[in-house]
């Protein structure tokens, strides 16, 4: 469980989590797609436990034995998760893709063993339903962005030009034309959403907030499951 949600007090951590799992399962029956990135092929077991951790919360890495998962495991993996969800929802489509983001602390050789397994597994896996499909992140990411410009100070991830250009990349390829006008409504909505004004209580941003929270009732009144969060 990542460390964002943690908290000091025991019930208020408990009821964090149960709140997390009632939402999640919600998302889950009711999505009509849903997208699941895969990052490493490489985990962190337990030396007492024996059990792979999700997280090692800062406890020395002395109390864990690194390991790379097989393709195979990988794919028995992704079997489970398609087989869970169908359970509650039998009609969700699937997009799988691997994460273009290099993990070169685990080394160069290490980390392309770890896309080689986690791609070899997805696409073994993609007999499994007829409502599955793979989108290939990395690759553009390794193949038509291989140069240095297309990464960030940290030369691991990706620009905001290569962001751009991968999903632009997605939007030709899985949404259709006919969703662009939301799309483009639903991003002014977001950059305005972020907006920092230099004085909150002047008249103009008053008068932008306005206009703002009329562009998200009108778009939610066409579109009524769409949810803003500021």
């Amino acid at each position: 469980m990542h460390s964002e949600i943690s908290h000091p007090d025991k019930e208020t951590f408990l009821t964090t989590l149960n709140l997390i799992i009632q939402q999640s399962n919600t998302q889950i029956i009711q999505s009509t797609h849903l997208i699941i990135t895969y990052g490493s092929a490489w985990v962190y077991r337990n030396k007492a436990s024996k059990k792979i951790v999700a997280n090692c919360h800062k406890v020395p890495q002395s109390q864990f034995d690194k390991e790379i998962l097989s393709a195979e495991i990988i794919e028995k993996s992704i079997k489970n998760t398609i087989n869970l969800i169908e359970k509650v929802n039998p009609t969700c489509n699937f997009l799988f893709t691997v994460s273009p983001v290099r993990h070169i602390k685990d080394g160069f050789v290490e980390n392309q063993r770890s896309k080689a397994h986690l791609i070899t597994a997805i696409h073994n896996s993609q007999h499994i339903t007829l409502n599955t499909n793979y989108f290939p992140s990395y690759e553009i990411m390794m193949d038509e962005l291989r140069d240095y410009r297309f990464y960030a100070e940290d030369m691991l991830h990706p620009s905001k030009t290569a962001i751009d250009y991968i999903w632009e990349r997605f939007v030709e390829t899985h949404i259709d034309e006919t969703s662009y006008p939301i799309m483009e409504e639903v991003a002014s909505i977001q950059k305005g959403l972020t907006h920092k004004p230099f004085n909150p209580n002047s008249k103009t941003h008053q008068h932008f907030l306005e206009n703002l929270n009329h562009k998200i009732e009108c778009l939610q009144k066409k579109i009524p499951s769409i949810n803003f969060y500021k």
